[in-house]
């Protein structure tokens, strides 16, 4: 629909594009409502879900690719610097916020079933790994300290703060090597990489911060530590639930939490499947290139999500903002985008069907690099 329109133009429609991150907190808001509301509040808690996974997917290949990149002269560095951009992800916290506390009273007041609690349980987390996980992942990169605290604020509500340490200085500098957990490999299952990576990455991240603060002359255990913060928190927003809504809101805090960081590693096992960094002769890890994570350039998707799936410039160029993040064609390219592709990861034999060979022939010729890095992680494991 886009690819025949000229790259400028594309990119001033995108400019407001990017208002389609609402599109999430008004479903939640909508469904909230009407799980107290209507008569069929179980398919209410289904519904975020259900538009996810089932007609984002659809809208994606309707509504085609994106053919823009900015220009590196002038259009780069004027929208790198537009506070316009900054302040669509930042009010994202506030929305938040308050969708996930109406959710709560829905969770606690409804007349769901069993059924329809773990439903709108999944659909709350997944909304949290759209707007919380993703867009703080966004603004944690980013040095201004609004920017950075408030990505941290994000992550807080969900009870995934070690993400901002461990992504930051673990992730980005181990990604696509063996030694990265929230980096999966080829033939690995999606199941096999989550047990992987929940643990190390809340481990790692305490392991970062600790020898971060060593390095300062700090106490690990002291103010300085900005994981006991964040955790402190996740933990006085727990209990906020509980004074407000009972045991249950604090059930219900809990419970989408933990579907929004399945949602972030889900993604990350997609983000970098079976893609390696080749061993130099030196025994080193080549440089991180936009060759060590598939891209996704479905228009609709990149909208929603900030651009997180042209994820092979991010991770070439960390600190670049997500408004003039490039599509690199030469990269690995995802068949699909984010939202298919989860739902494909979720069933190993299928999408070692569809992912494998396109490993496999993006590695033509040096498959003994590629299995030499499985058998490494496997030892790890």
């Amino acid at each position: 629909m886009f690819e025949r329109l000229s790259s400028d133009l594309v990119i001033q429609f995108k400019r407001y594009g990017y208002w389609l991150v609402l599109v999430v907190p008004a479903i939640g808001a909508l469904c909230a409502w009407q799980i107290m509301n209507s008569t069929a509040p179980n398919f209410w808690a289904f519904f975020p879900i259900l538009f996810t996974f089932g007609i984002v997917p659809v809208l994606d290949y309707l509504v085609g690719k994106d053919p823009a990149n900015p220009d590196e002269a002038e259009q780069v560095p004027a929208m790198s610097n537009e506070i316009y951009y900054r302040v669509l992800t930042l009010m994202c916290l506030p929305l938040h916020l308050a969708i996930l506390g109406f959710a709560g009273y829905a969770f606690v007041n409804a007349e769901l079933s069993l059924f329809g609690q773990l439903g709108w349980l999944m659909s709350v987390g997944v909304m949290g790994g759209i707007i919380a996980i993703n867009i703080g992942h966004e603004l944690i990169h980013k040095d201004p300290k609004i920017e950075n605290w408030a990505g941290g604020l994000l992550l807080a509500s969900v009870t995934y703060a070690g993400f901002k340490v461990e992504h930051v200085r673990g992730h980005h500098v181990t990604v696509s090597t063996p030694e990265d957990a929230s980096s999966s490999q080829y033939n690995q299952g999606v199941y096999s990489f989550l047990l992987r990576a929940f643990p190390h990455n809340f481990v790692n991240a305490w392991k970062l911060e600790a020898a971060y603060l060593k390095r300062k002359g700090k106490k690990v255990i002291s103010r300085h530590n900005e994981l006991i913060w964040w955790y402190a928190i996740s933990a006085g927003l727990a209990v906020l639930f509980g004074l407000l809504f009972g045991w249950m809101g604090v059930l219900f805090f809990l419970g989408q939490s933990f579907v929004a960081a399945f949602t972030l590693e889900v993604i990350n096992y997609i983000e970098h499947y079976g893609l390696h960094r080749r061993v130099l002769e030196n025994g080193r890890y080549e440089r991180v290139t936009p060759a060590h994570s598939w891209n996704s350039n479905y228009f609709l998707t990149n909208l929603a999500l900030f651009q997180l799936q042209r994820h092979s410039d991010h991770h070439a160029y960390a600190k670049r903002r997500y408004q003039v993040l490039r599509h690199y064609e030469e990269s690995p390219q995802l068949p699909g985008g984010y939202a298919s592709m989860y739902v494909l990861a979720l069933f190993p034999p299928l999408w070692k069907k569809v992912m494998n060979p396109r490993v496999e022939a993006y590695y033509q010729g040096e498959m003994d690099q590629l299995f030499r890095t499985t058998k490494r992680v496997n030892n790890i494991a």
